[in-house]
C-alpha cells in the first residue's frame, strides 16, 4: 500500500503538471481512502490528522505535549480524538508522536484549484516570516513572480496590514494607559497567544484590545475590496490553519499553507523563485517587518507610539515571553500582581513566528532575515508610511475613531 507521503506526492504532481488532483490522479495506485479524504477535503478533518491506528497507552506523549487539553484517547481505542473546539493547531502533539502516525493537515490541492477556478482575482498573502525561507538570495519580488507563474494574480506582503494593526494598538496605547498600574495585552499576532488569554486567563481580556490578526485583516481588505478574490496565506504556522477556520473569523482567508507546503508546490512545479525576475514593490515599514520574531511586536508598537506622542509622561514599557510555557508564566505573575510592564507581548513559538513548526530555516537565521529587513524598509513606522493612510482612505477609515471603534475589517470582539 502506498503510503501518505507516496500518495501526497502523486497528487500534488498531478495537481501543479495537469491541472487535475483526483481520485482518477492515482488510479492503479493502492492506498487509504482517509488519506485521499484528508487530502482532498482537509475543511473536513481537524488541522492534525491521524494516518493510522496506534498501540500508544492513554498517557503518550501526543496527549501530554498539548497545553489545552485538546487531545485524549480511550483505553483499547487505537485512535485518539481531537477536541476541535481546543485545538489551536500548535502541532505539538504532531511534532512529540513517536509512532509518526499524526500529522498537519495538508491544503495544497483544493489551494491550487481554487486559484486555477477563481472568478476574480487570486491572491497569496505572505507572512511577515518569509525573509529566506525559499533561498538567501530570493527578494520579495522574486517570490511574487513565483506566485504569479503559478497562476496567482499578486502577492501581498501581510506586514503592510502588521503596520495598520501597529498604528491601531498604538492610538489604544496613547488613550488608555496614564497611571503606572495601567498595562496593555497585545491582541493582535499569535492564535497561540489569543487563545491562552481566552481560555486560561480571562480575567485579562479587558486588557486585550479587540483586533484581528495581520492575516485576517489581509484577508478582509482583499475581500472587500474584490469580493470575488481567492485569499491563500503562506507562512510558518500551523495554527494559523485553525484561525482561519474561527466561526467569527471564517471567509477572510480561504485556505492556509505553510513555507513547507509552498515549497513542495514550487519544487513539483519545477519553479526555483531564485531564478525569477525581481518585481520589487516596497509598502510595509519596519514596524510591520519585525512582527516575526520575538520583541518585533512590543518595538513596533513602543517606536510608533513614540512618534504618535513623544512628550507622553508614561512611555511603553515592554515584556515578552515566547513558547506557550513562557507565556503561562508571565501571564501568571501578571495575575498575581508582578507587573514590570505596561504593555505585553506574547508567542506562542520560541523565536516568534520565525521559530514556527512549519518554517524551513533554524529560527536565528530567520530572526537576522527579519531584522535585516526591517533595517531596508523606506519607513520606520506606520505613521511615515504613505501606503498605511492610502489603504486606509481606500477602505473607508478615515478617522482614528472608525478604526479604533467601527472597522468591521480590523476589529474583532475577543
Amino acid at each position: 500500500m502506498a503510503t501518505f507521503q507516496e500518495l501526497y506526492e502523486t497528487l500534488l504532481k498531478a495537481s501543479v503538471q495537469r491541472g487535475q488532483a483526483s481520485a482518477d490522479s492515482v488510479k492503479g495506485l493502492d492506498y487509504d481512502p482517509q488519506h485521499l479524504d484528508c487530502l482532498l477535503h482537509p475543511e473536513k478533518h481537524p488541522v492534525i490528522w491521524q494516518l493510522a491506528d496506534c498501540d500508544c497507552p492513554p498517557d503518550a506523549p501526543c496527549m501530554a505535549s498539548c497545553e489545552f487539553d485538546a487531545i485524549s484517547r480511550k483505553e483499547g481505542v487505537p485512535r485518539v480524538a481531537i477536541d476541535v473546539t481546543r485545538c489551536v493547531g500548535c502541532a505539538a502533539c504532531a511534532e512529540s508522536c513517536r509512532s509518526g502516525k499524526l500529522t498537519a493537515s495538508k491544503d495544497i490541492l483544493p489551494a491550487l484549484e481554487a486559484v486555477r477556478n477563481a472568478k476574480g482575482l487570486a491572491y497569496a498573502l505572505i507572512a511577515p516570516a518569509f525573509q529566506g525561507q525559499f533561498s538567501p538570495d530570493v527578494t520579495p519580488g522574486m517570490l511574487r513572480s513565483a506566485f504569479l507563474k503559478l497562476g496567482f494574480d499578486g502577492m501581498l506582503e501581510v506586514a503592510l496590514f502588521a503596520d495598520i494593526l501597529t498604528l491601531k494598538e498604538a492610538f489604544e496605547f496613547d488613550q488608555n494607559i496614564h497611571k503606572e498600574e495601567d498595562f496593555q495585552l497585545t491582541s493582535c499576532c499569535c492564535p497561540l497567544w489569543i487563545a491562552m488569554l481566552r481560555k486560561s486567563y480571562s480575567q485579562l481580556m479587558p486588557h486585550v484590545p479587540g483586533a484581528v490578526s495581520p492575516m485576517i485583516a489581509c484577508g478582509r481588505a482583499v475581500k472587500a475590496l474584490h469580493p470575488d478574490a481567492v485569499t491563500v496565506f503562506v507562512g510558518p504556522c500551523l495554527a494559523k490553519k485553525s484561525e482561519a477556520r474561527e466561526p467569527d473569523l471564517k471567509g477572510a482567508v480561504d485556505y492556509v499553507l505553510t513555507f513547507e507546503e509552498m515549497r513542495d508546490v514550487f519544487d513539483a512545479a519545477g519553479i526555483d523563485p531564485s531564478e525569477m525576475e525581481d518585481k520589487e514593490r516596497d509598502h510595509s515599514s519596519r514596524a510591520g517587518r519585525i512582527y516575526a520574531h520575538t520583541g518585533g511586536v512590543s518595538e513596533a508598537v513602543r517606536s510608533t507610539v513614540e512618534r504618535l506622542n513623544p512628550h507622553r509622561k508614561i512611555t511603553v514599557k515592554t515584556q515578552q515571553a515566547d513558547g506557550v510555557r513562557n507565556c503561562k508564566e508571565m501571564l501568571a505573575a501578571l495575575t498575581a500582581g508582578n507587573t514590570h510592564a505596561n504593555f505585553y507581548e506574547g508567542m506562542g513559538c520560541v523565536g516568534g513566528c520565525v521559530g514556527g513548526p512549519k518554517a524551513i530555516i533554524d529560527k536565528e537565521q530567520g530572526r537576522d532575515n527579519v531584522v535585516a529587513y526591517g533595517e531596508q524598509a523606506l519607513y520606520p513606522t506606520p505613521m511615515d508610511n504613505p501606503y498605511v493612510i492610502e489603504l486606509l482612505h481606500r477602505l473607508g477609515i478615515d478617522t482614528v475613531e472608525t478604526l479604533l471603534n467601527d472597522s468591521d475589517i480590523f476589529i474583532r470582539k475577543l
